[in-house]
């Protein structure tokens, strides 16, 4: 059995390093640069994979490099591709991503390309895959109709049902629904929810808002602080791991919830599977990119062990 499958895309990353973003009309120059495997689904299912689960990505990308680029990464992780479609119509999707030299964070600007075509038809193709998943994940960066339809086809078939709201998009209340989680970070809770999510409180009050719209959970990641979790499964927070240095935090909210699914998927509690989610995303951010930096099983349990 399948533990984990991820509707999603996958982007080629073209990452820039550079002290801070050129205002308009204004070149700089940088301090590095790397083209690698991206998109929130394949990084997540990547982040599923190296984490131990058994995992499978739903997508499209094109009949080109970049989508050559993308079966060499699956494989070597072991994901299952079996429910991927080449597009010969259209370019595998790309992501532009300024990474700051001072503070190691980043900004993105994303190009679906093929997977912008997946549909819920292709969802609905895909369904003998779903209905072997323990846990189905889900973003935004696919268009929100087929997102929809891949909720309702795992809820119908069983599966655990995680929605990763990101980009944060406006949507209609009923996705909720469908969702046993649903996984925001500080920035997409407030700009789904309307409420500022600058602390604890504020977190609680935004997770409780995606609770009385319909999610059974909410988990609203934190960053340094760790991630609160509301709603059926009680109220917790769960502290992040300490990490000494940041050197790039693009992949951290895909190594979260990659691993988070494993957890559940393998029978941990949802606050054992907070931590364990912790735990990647705090091993993820020590290492620069974003499928490259997802750590391994051994180095997860290594931490939480020590942790």
């Amino acid at each position: 059995m399948t533990s984990v499958v991820v509707l999603g895309i996958f982007v080629a990353d073209l990452a820039f390093k550079a002290p801070r973003l050129p205002v308009m009309g204004e070149t700089l120059l940088g301090q590095g640069f790397a083209i690698g495997p991206g998109g929130k689904g394949s990084n997540q299912v990547i982040a599923a994979a190296r984490a131990g689960g058994s995992a499978g990505i739903i997508t499209r990308i094109g009949s080109d490099t970049f989508g050559e680029m993308a079966r060499k990464a699956w494989a070597a992780d072991g994901v299952d591709t079996s429910a991927v479609i080449e597009d010969a119509g259209a370019p595998t999707g790309a992501a532009f991503i300024f990474v700051s030299t001072e503070t190691g964070n980043n900004a993105i600007i994303v190009e679906s390309g093929a997977a912008a075509r997946l549909s819920p038809a292709d969802v609905r193709a895909a369904e003998g895959v779903i209905a072997n998943a323990k846990v189905f994940m889900t973003q935004f960066e696919q268009p929100i109709e087929t997102a929809v339809e891949g909720l309702n086809v795992a809820r119908r078939r069983g599966a655990i049902t995680i929605l990763n709201p990101a980009p944060a998009l406006p949507v209609d209340d009923g996705i909720y629904g469908l969702c046993d989680y649903v996984t925001p970070n500080e920035t997409e809770a407030a700009t789904l929810t309307g409420l500022p999510v600058e602390n604890e409180d504020q977190a609680l009050a935004a997770a409780k808002a995606f609770v009385r719209r319909g999610a059974r959970n909410a988990l609203i990641t934190l960053g340094e602080k760790g991630a609160l979790l509301h709603g059926g499964a009680g109220t917790h927070l769960v502290p992040a791991f300490k990490v000494a240095k940041v050197v790039d935090t693009t992949g951290a909210g895909d190594a979260f919830n990659g691993g988070f699914a494993v957890a559940l998927a393998e029978g941990q509690s949802p606050v054992d599977a907070v931590r364990f989610g912790c735990a990647t995303a705090a091993l993820s951010v020590q290492k620069p990119g974003t499928a490259p930096s997802m750590p391994t099983r051994a180095e997860i349990d290594a931490l939480l062990a020590g942790g």
